[in-house]
């Protein structure tokens, strides 16, 4: 690596955290950023560069070999300084209950005391019907009922058309399963 600059820092261990840096790598990617820290076992600097909307900041991890040249702009402070960092906890909190609430939805399509063939079948109708546990029983459309073994003759309830759709979708499934089970498919 080759230090362009006028203080001779020609090794990026000596870039104090902090640091305001212009690079240019050996793909000719030119780019300012600031030091966050300098990993020598991996040969990793890792820079801040200045963002352009807001409090946001780009990390870059740049391995120190393909840096063909750099040159040092001045000191700033530590960007790490918690005093310095801003969190938008609104949007955090926003973010959470997004996830809470996926999270709760996809812990109701896992069914709890049901074979994993069951829980297969579940799958496949949930694909394209609307479906949800009831204890063992599958619903379905909330009126088609099918229980164990899950077989077309345990379909049940629901108008005739919806009740035929749950049991051709179950027959299908029922033979992808015994299919990849043989090991075909």
């Amino acid at each position: 690596m080759e230090g362009g600059n006028s203080n001779n820092i020609s090794n990026p261990e000596d870039l104090a955290v902090g640091c305001l840096l212009s690079i240019r790598t050996t793909l000719g990617d030119e780019f300012e950023g600031q030091v966050v820290t300098f990993d020598r076992p991996s040969n990793i600097l890792v820079l801040q560069e200045p963002s352009k909307h807001g409090p946001r900041r780009n990390i870059r991890l740049l391995k120190a070999n393909y840096i063909k040249d750099f040159t040092f702009l001045g000191q700033a402070e530590d960007p790490l300084d918690p005093t310095n960092c801003f969190l938008d906890l609104a949007a955090l909190q926003a973010r959470e209950e997004v996830a809470i609430r996926q999270a709760e939805a996809d812990a109701e399509r896992i069914g709890v005391g049901v074979t994993s063939e069951a829980q297969s079948i579940f799958d496949a109708l949930s694909k394209t019907l609307p479906v949800r546990w009831d204890k063992t029983v599958i619903v379905v459309m909330n009126d088609v009922r099918v229980g164990s073994p899950y077989h077309p003759e345990s379909v049940v309830g629901g108008t005739p058309a919806a009740n035929e759709r749950v049991k051709k979708v179950l027959e299908f499934e029922r033979k992808r399963l015994q299919l990849r089970g043989s090991g075909g498919q």
